[in-house]
């Protein structure tokens, strides 16, 4: 079959839509098929094990969750600070916060991931890769904080998101002052 990237993106995206709203067990090629609007087998043409179908939404999360990258080099080019750090955090979850469906796909996924070794494996290469880079973004712009200090703000960013998007501890604090008393209380 010839490739179709534009097609081959609408289905990941349809994909990331029926797992948000289904969970795991709500993701199959025809759900995909049905919410992508193509006729039905497209997305087992596409993607033929569910497998495939798992590790494309993976790479696609990546492609939607990825920073802008001249607000990086913007960034970089700062006087290094905690504001600035704290600027880098929020952005990261404002991309989190401005596309939910995709943040309770990845949610799912990871909940999916204790099950079944083939997930754990797809999303573990994208965090590693996504940890890494933060790691390394920090110390090229000479921001404060360790590669220990960056690991507690992924799982600190984790639990907010999940908070935020499913029932809020306390849904009158703004995610923005929590950022701001994340950075003022992890960074030494």
């Amino acid at each position: 079959m010839a490739r179709n990237d534009d097609r081959r993106a609408a289905l990941a995206d349809a994909g990331i839509r029926v797992l948000a709203e289904s969970g795991a067990r709500g993701l199959t090629h025809r759900a995909v098929d049905a919410a992508a609007g193509t006729p039905r087998g497209t997305a087992s043409n596409y993607f033929t094990t569910r497998d495939a179908l798992i590790a494309e939404l993976v790479s696609r999360i990546e492609q939607r969750l990825a920073p802008d990258p001249e607000v990086l080099a913007a960034r970089a080019a700062e006087k290094p600070s905690r504001a600035l750090f704290a600027r880098y955090i929020r952005d990261v979850v404002a991309r989190l916060s401005a596309d939910p469906d995709v943040a309770l796909a990845l949610f799912e996924l990871r909940l999916e991931a204790a099950r079944r070794p083939a997930v754990a494996e797809a999303l573990s290469a994208w965090r590693g890769r996504g940890f890494d880079a933060d790691v390394a973004f920090n110390e090229q712009a000479g921001l404060p904080g360790s590669r220990a200090d960056i690991a507690l703000f992924h799982y600190a960013i984790d639990g907010l998101m999940l908070d935020r998007l499913t029932v809020p501890i306390d849904p009158g604090t703004s995610t923005d002052d929590i950022v701001e008393q994340l950075v003022a209380r992890l960074l030494p």
